[in-house]
């Protein structure tokens, strides 16, 4: 988007100016001159966001707006790595400083002809620029509101179509059960619901979600479902096909009965190929499909579930509830909503996206009946196509920051969950999140996707614990409204493809694309020897892992040298090139291993870097980077334990002392939380420690220090914490330090192995802020535990997952503000306090593979609750037979 762009390069002049004054002293008049020029143009874009999109003088003007602001930002962006090598190389070098000086004449001269251009666009386009500003003073009347954040609202009208369909997976005889309905009425939602079904999780031993899509891709399915049961699928990577199907034959065959979800089957020659890896035995497997074809239904069940439309009512409770959640519909809306409602057919989709759009602006009687009059010129009657113009319409009222953040998620695999935490990485690493007074750049980016979400054109598909989306989805139609709207449109990013119908885009195509996305083929696309000096962002989103050849690890620099964003998770590095460590436009870096064990010490020259994911096989990893010089940096994640090199001491008073940026550091080893390293970074919010656990614990042997440990409490921001207790040698019996200890501010506290004494829970119980505890694989050993009253203020989830714990007591003064209780794999406890009945904040507790008893007793606190008037209380137990 051309608007996104110009807020991009404004951004970046901006930080240029402040951070690299030395590097850019050639060119810094001309350069503060262009910010100038290009801040006014940001006026006039902003407006032109709200503008109607049939305008063509608009269309025009963008295009040259956004050619003139891609050629600022290529030739400024060129010279600040030219200056940067001049810098490396030989300050003094006489015959370098002459080139660099003349290079610097050049790109001054370069940025005045781009000054002349926005000056004659300004000038030759007067017309189109008022059109814009008129336009917006029109719509004055029409104010944003921020729209609240709510909690998921259940689906409507599918209990009915669920029952019938878990009837016939549990107690039928059809080995396949086809779902048919056209695009928009909710066959995946209804899968998806069907999927998590209590029933469905007991009754089949193994379930897998196989998403197919129109350009399935067999091999990469056959592969994902065994990832499923293996992560080791490098074994599988030069199998063929059809030894793949027999390798899924035989690890389905040899668990109990199945269940495998084919979500969005186009063809019968789709199900006819994929087929051939399931075993239909007669362990009563069964096999779940989506499809808007009739015609792929009957081919595998005579009689298909028909999914149907919602009725008149079912549309308005539907609506209603999207767009006033938990309030009723003001009685004066109440008419134009049920024509909105009946105008949409009974289609989910259709209904959530005008929800969407509903909530977004003011609620009167004359902008919904506006709203009921679009409707019913879009969708007279249920057609795909006119459902889309609805999507268009909406997306048309969103709010001007978040249109390029939801284009952005059709960058992403149709029908995959999206991390949120890589998704809001990704939006602020790209510029599309700005800085908005006290709150941090992820706290904008997170409310950004809260209002996606409720808008309905964002899904969650699963919480976190404490209540945050974990992960996302992008409903098919939306996805492909994103795809086209982002290629086609605004030239946001490029989708790489290869196939019968795709080939890989010449060196002339890819000279004009900015951001280029790669479901598969990663590494055929890469042997070509592809080069896009102009391309920012390279996404990689192939299903299956593969081992970059030793010559081909330079490609990806070589080939976008002014790259911001490379998410390549899913391409394993063996090594890093010398062309790597020139990538100095680098915001956001996510890679794989299996062999590389140090982070080598030219990464710090990366400093642009804001976001750091390195996933490993190794358990250790030495990070050698002087990552404390690295000030942009604001997240540093892996799964190994990692060791960091020891803070340097600043040569100057001018030397930088912390990093105010850093949020996130996980997970790094015991011997790494000193003093030195945590006073470097002082606004750290999530910090995991990963090794020997009892090197952190340790005391003095007067007891007046708790040694490591106590520099995590100085860390006056912490919120989460997690400890992993990694020794596998002979156990020392660990204590927790005081409270007093911890973090102040403390929300979060997940313990892993660290065989603690339930005695020591006291001490947790006095955190003051803690609202999420996590204790898993014997976080706590002993056989009894006895909670003290008035512990726990603020506790709203209590996880337990594999303990000896036989006993345990507590009374109502336990816990007051707990909503969710969940034990796993604990096999020994008697029964839960009968206490908890009197917890009034308690919502739901979740019960897995628990002894009889623990059931029972949670049955009758679920039977306590009940009996209370107006109480939502929940129980879940698996197996759902358990104790009854």
């Amino acid at each position: 988007m051309a608007d996104v762009a110009v807020k991009f390069l404004v951004e970046n002049l901006m930080q240029l100016l402040i951070d690299n004054a030395d590097l850019i002293i050639g060119i810094k008049g001309e350069v503060e001159n262009l910010l100038q020029d290009l801040n006014d143009f940001n006026a006039f874009l902003r407006q032109a966001a709200k503008s109607r999109r049939d305008n063509e003088v608009l269309k025009s003007l963008v295009k040259k707006i956004r050619k003139v602001v891609n050629d600022a930002e290529d030739s400024i962006d060129k010279f600040v790595i030219e200056a940067k090598r001049h810098d490396d190389k030989n300050k003094f070098a006489q015959w370098f400083h002459l080139t660099h000086v003349a290079r610097a004449k050049g790109v001054a001269d370069e940025i005045k002809t781009i000054r002349v251009r926005v000056k004659e666009i300004r000038q030759n386009d007067a017309y189109g620029l008022q059109a814009i500003t008129s336009d917006d003073n029109s719509n004055q009347g029409a104010q944003e509101r921020k729209v609240p954040v709510v909690e998921e609202d259940d689906v409507v009208g599918f209990d009915e179509e669920a029952k019938t369909v878990i009837d016939r997976l549990i107690g039928g005889s059809d080995y396949v059960v086809p779902v048919v309905g056209m695009p928009g009425l909710g066959k995946t939602t209804l899968a998806y619901k069907i999927y998590k079904d209590p029933k469905v999780e007991y009754e089949f031993f193994n379930r897998i979600w196989v998403y197919v899509s129109q350009s399935f891709n067999r091999r990469e399915i056959f592969l994902n479902i065994i990832s499923k049961f293996t992560r080791n699928t490098k074994q599988y990577h030069d199998t063929p096909e059809e030894e793949l199907a027999n390798e899924i034959k035989e690890l389905l065959g040899k668990g109990g009965k199945y269940l495998i979800v084919l979500d969005d089957v186009w063809t019968r020659e789709a199900w006819d190929r994929i087929k051939i890896a399931f075993p239909n035995n007669d362990k009563r497997n069964r096999v779940l499909m989506t499809t808007r074809q009739s015609n792929v239904a009957k081919c595998c069940n005579d009689k298909p579930h028909d999914l149907k439309f919602l009725t008149e009512n079912e549309s308005w409770e539907l609506l209603e509830k999207r767009v006033f959640h938990k309030e009723k519909c003001p009685s004066e809306l109440e008419l134009p909503g049920k024509s909105i409602a009946k105008k949409c057919r009974g289609l989910p989709l259709a209904i959530v996206v005008i929800a969407g759009a509903l909530i977004g602006k003011g609620k009167t009687t004359r902008e919904w009946e506006l709203v009921a009059d679009s409707v019913g010129e879009h969708l007279i009657n249920r057609d795909p196509e006119n459902c889309k113009k609805l999507v268009q319409m909406s997306y048309d009222r969103l709010p001007y920051d978040l249109k390029a953040c939801f284009l952005y998620c059709g960058a992403f695999p149709g029908g995959s969950e999206i991390s949120a935490r890589k998704l809001i990485c990704l939006w602020i690493a790209e510029g599309f999140i700005q800085y908005q007074g006290p709150l941090t750049l992820e706290d904008i980016a997170e409310d950004h996707l809260n209002d996606l979400v409720n808008r309905n054109l964002v899904m969650v598909m699963q919480r976190s614990s404490s209540g945050q989306i974990k992960t996302c989805r992008v409903h098919d139609m939306l996805h492909e409204f994103c795809r086209h709207e982002a290629m086609m449109e605004e030239n946001l990013f490029q989708e790489i493809k290869r196939g019968q119908e795709h080939s890989f885009p010449e060196k002339q195509e890819l000279a004009t694309y900015r951001r280029l996305c790669i479901h598969s083929s990663v590494s055929e696309f890469l042997s070509t020897k592809p080069f896009g000096e102009h391309v920012r962002s390279f996404l990689c989103f192939a299903s299956k892992k593969f081992e970059m050849p030793l010559g081909e690890i330079p490609a990806i620099p070589r080939a976008f040298p002014l790259l911001r964003v490379l998410d390549a998770e899913s391409i394993k590095f063996s090594r890093f090139s010398r062309e790597f460590f020139k990538l100095f436009h680098l915001r956001y870096i996510a890679f794989s291993t299996d062999s590389i064990m140090t982070i080598p010490t030219n990464i710090g020259n990366l400093w642009n870097v804001q976001t750091l994911i390195i996933e490993t096989q190794q358990g250790t990893l030495d990070i050698k980077a002087d990552i404390w010089n690295m000030t942009r940096l604001r997240h540093v994640c892996t799964n190994a334990s990692a060791t960091l090199p020891s803070p340097k001491r600043p040569k100057s008073s001018k030397d930088n002392l912390v990093n105010r940026c850093l949020q996130t550091l996980s997970t790094i080893a015991p011997e790494c939380c000193t003093a030195e390293v945590f006073t470097r970074i002082p606004n750290l919010k999530k910090l995991g420690v990963r090794g020997k656990i009892d090197a952190l614990l340790e005391t003095s042997k007067d007891g007046s220090s708790s040694g490591l440990f106590s520099n995590i409490g100085k860390l006056d921001c912490l919120e989460k914490l997690k400890l992993v207790n990694d020794t596998r040698q002979s156990r020392k019996q660990l204590h927790l330090p005081p409270a007093y200890i911890f973090p102040q501010k403390l929300k979060k506290l997940t313990l892993i192995d660290t065989w603690f004494k339930w005695e020591d829970m006291s001490i947790l119980g006095l955190l003051e802020y803690l609202e999420v505890l996590k204790l898993k694989e014997n976080a706590f050993r002993g056989q009894s535990w006895e909670p003290e009253d008035g512990g726990f203020p603020r506790l709203q989830v209590l996880w337990i997952e594999r303990t000896d714990l036989s006993s345990w007591k507590a009374s109502s003064g336990n816990f007051p503000r707990l909503k969710r209780l969940v034990l796993i794999a604990c096999d020994n406890l008697k029964e839960l306090p009968a206490e908890l009945a009197d917890v009034e904040n308690l919502q739901l507790i979740e019960l897995q593979s628990t002894s009889v008893f623990a059931a029972k007793s949670a049955r009758a606190i679920l039977k306590k609750k009940q009996e209370k008037e107006g109480s939502g209380f929940k129980l879940s137990v698996f197996p759902p037979d358990l104790g009854l």
